[in-house]
């Protein structure tokens, strides 16, 4: 893939986040594409990623994505982002709170064919299940 190809994958993705549009999100993956994610653990194919899209829009129906800017190397490509949201589904057995939350994060990803064949998602899992009231924390400060 060329830059200008990635460029316009991820722009297209970015579109796709905001309608939270699962099956969009999902076609941009490889028919054996990988996701490894803190809340989903490793899916693996199609209708596995298909559905971890569903799920986080369950859990979180006002998921908000913000990418930013995009880093090229090849075939892989990293993706610092923020996400905001509202806890509403059922989470780790905890029912939908109400409780608002923002995470930063990056997304690893491999390409193949003009689609991701791997992606892997790194942001603060401990601080989002603090902000849930899955886990009490206190500031060291």
């Amino acid at each position: 893939m060329t830059d200008q190809e990635t460029q316009e994958l991820f722009a297209r993705q970015s579109e796709f986040w905001k309608a939270r549009d699962a099956r969009a999100l999902a076609a941009c993956h490889t028919p054996d594409g990988v996701l490894v994610s803190p809340i989903f653990r490793t899916v693996t194919g199609a209708e596995a990623i298909l559905q971890s899209y569903r799920s986080l829009f369950q859990l979180f129906p006002d998921w908000t994505y913000q990418s930013e800017d995009l880093l090229i190397h090849g075939n892989r490509v990293a993706e610092p982002f923020s996400a905001q949201a509202t806890h509403v589904g059922e989470f780790m057995g905890l029912a939908g709170t109400k409780k608002k939350f923002q995470i930063e994060g990056v997304r690893l990803f491999e390409l193949r064919d003009n689609l991701i064949a791997h992606e892997r998602r790194y942001y603060d899992f401990t601080g989002l299940l603090i902000q849930l009231g899955v886990l009490k924390g206190k500031p060291a400060l």
